[in-house]
């Protein structure tokens, strides 16, 4: 199961992050995003947990912990296909200076 993780402090590195969760059961993987520009965490991430009744147990345990000086938030990862996009429309940006004339 891909699990959210979010609120996380940018301090929190992936090996923290892996014994957290590890408390609970295996974890395959562990990823914290980071912006592509700055380098910089993003304070949220994704850990891969392959049996399902651990990763069950560590939401239900882990959602709104205070880790690090911060309440987490961990949930079922949704596809990349069910979270909304931008606008809301699924438009792109717009906006920007206008010429005139």
């Amino acid at each position: 199961m891909n699990i959210y993780v979010g609120n996380l402090s940018f301090e929190a590195m992936e090996d923290e992050v892996r014994q957290l969760f590890t408390a609970y059961g295996d974890v395959s993987a562990v990823n914290l995003l980071t912006d592509k520009f700055t380098g910089r965490p993003r304070g949220f991430g994704f850990v891969e947990m392959p049996q399902q009744e651990q990763a069950q147990a560590a939401i239900q345990n882990l959602n709104g912990k205070e880790y690090m000086g911060r309440a987490l938030t961990v949930n079922e990862a949704r596809p990349k296909s069910d979270r909304p996009r931008g606008g809301g429309d699924g438009g792109g940006g717009g906006g920007g200076r206008r010429k005139s004339w």
